[in-house]
């Protein structure tokens, strides 16, 4: 059962990019369990607008789990302490009487801070600009099985397609990569044979603007399939890996 909970909120406050940044504290008194973790910064925004101070900035949009907008680093978890959720999916369940709850934005030399916990994950956009696409002629729609795909072989590309680009991957990894997102983008496309005529050429055009946009290296800790709420393995890291190295020794 549901119950009111008093609470602290320890939130990052930052002005913009260039900025020294700092934590504020703040109490919440009776918030619902059965409130969501956006429901309970839209209450603390609440609060500090009729304190008449500036409420604080966080991204947010769809509140469902699939646009991937929500991205907190709560009590050092990407995402906070559930397991396979985005922040919008977190409830206040998770947390007691009395906990002090630490708020900060993804820290990555790729994500450079907008404001407060708001950052710019543009970086991302322009990796999936460099080559997560096909390219084909537009006209009729095929038959669903023109193509014959191995179930395998469709349910891996699902499975990685199931991406959604948040950026916990990033935020959970020591080395800032941004490897788990890349694989998973060039595994939805290489799987399928729509993907496949241009499989080399993507690997690499996606690899090395990652590498342009500052985002380290993977060295396989893991961290990043643990935090991704959609579950994304790191055996599509080893498919990235395959691809780029084929791409490259065929130059």
């Amino acid at each position: 059962m549901d119950i009111d909970i008093n609470i602290k909120v320890k939130v990052w406050r930052q002005k913009g990019p260039k900025d020294k940044g700092f934590f504020e504290t703040h109490e919440l008194k009776n918030i619902s369990q059965g409130n969501s973790f956006l429901e309970m910064m839209d209450i603390l925004n609440e609060q500090l607008i009729n304190e008449g101070k500036e409420p604080v900035v966080f991204d947010h949009d769809c509140r469902e789990g699939i646009c991937g907008m929500c991205s907190l680093y709560i009590n050092g978890y990407a995402h906070g302490p559930d397991e396979d959720i985005p922040t919008c999916q977190l409830h206040m369940r998770k947390f007691n009487e009395g906990d002090t709850i630490t708020i900060e934005p993804w820290r990555s030399a790729g994500f450079p801070i907008i404001k407060d916990l708001m950052v710019d994950r543009t970086a991302f956009d322009k990796i999936i600009q460099s080559g997560g696409y096909v390219s084909v002629n537009t006209g009729g729609t095929p038959d669903a099985n023109s193509l014959p795909i191995p179930r395998h072989n469709a349910e891996a590309a699902m499975d990685a397609a199931a991406c959604i680009g948040c950026g916990a991957c990033v935020a959970a990894c020591k080395n800032g990569s941004a490897m788990l997102f890349v694989a998973a983008k060039v595994t939805q496309l290489a799987l399928l044979p729509q993907g496949r005529a241009e499989a080399m050429r993507r690997a690499k055009s996606m690899v090395a603007r990652m590498d342009e946009l500052g985002f380290g290296n993977c060295t396989n800790t893991g961290a990043c399939e643990v935090e991704c709420p959609k579950n994304i393995s790191i055996t599509n890291i080893a498919r990235l890996n395959y691809e780029f190295l084929n791409a490259k020794f065929r130059d």
